[in-house]
Formats: C-alpha cells, sequence, structure tokens
C-alpha cells in the first residue's frame, strides 16, 4: 500500500500525551478527472465522506454523510445536475 499520499492524524483519544495512535486518511483522485490536475479528492472516514479540492490538499475539505454522498454522485451519474 502507497502511503506517500496519506494525511496522519492524531487519535482523538490521545488528549495531549505525545505516545499516541495516528491514523491515515488516504485521499483519493476522482476516476472521472484522468490525467488532469484539476480534480475532486475524495476519502472514506468516521462514517464521512470527506472531499476537496486537489490543487489546495492544505485547503477546507466538505464532509457528507454516505447516504447523501451516494444520492449526489447517483444524480450526477444520471445527468439532472449540471456544473
Amino acid at each position: 500500500m502507497d502511503l506517500s499520499r496519506a494525511v496522519w492524524r492524531k487519535s482523538s483519544y490521545s488528549g495531549s500525551q505525545t505516545n499516541c495512535v495516528e491514523v491515515a486518511v488516504l485521499w483519493r483522485q476522482s476516476s472521472y478527472s484522468g490525467s488532469q490536475s484539476n480534480c475532486l479528492e475524495v476519502t472514506e472516514f468516521d462514517h464521512l465522506v470527506a472531499v476537496r479540492d486537489s490543487k489546495d490538499p492544505v485547503g477546507p475539505a466538505l464532509a457528507f454523510s454516505p447516504a447523501t454522498w451516494a444520492s449526489f454522485v447517483a444524480t450526477m451519474k444520471r445527468g439532472v445536475l449540471a456544473l
């Protein structure tokens, strides 16, 4: 497994201790982006689906419930929404 693009975060149960567990959040590029650099990156963690702009990896991310994200993706695939 390639962890070079992983973002590591400290477990919230660690408090202020230095000996703690870190969890990797793996962002993946949208399969619809092809070789373009302007794309969405998606990750799933803590019962959420997060989406961010690949051009700004330290910028804001939007978080959705898995059901909301699945509904959005299905709607986009049907062509009901146009960007």
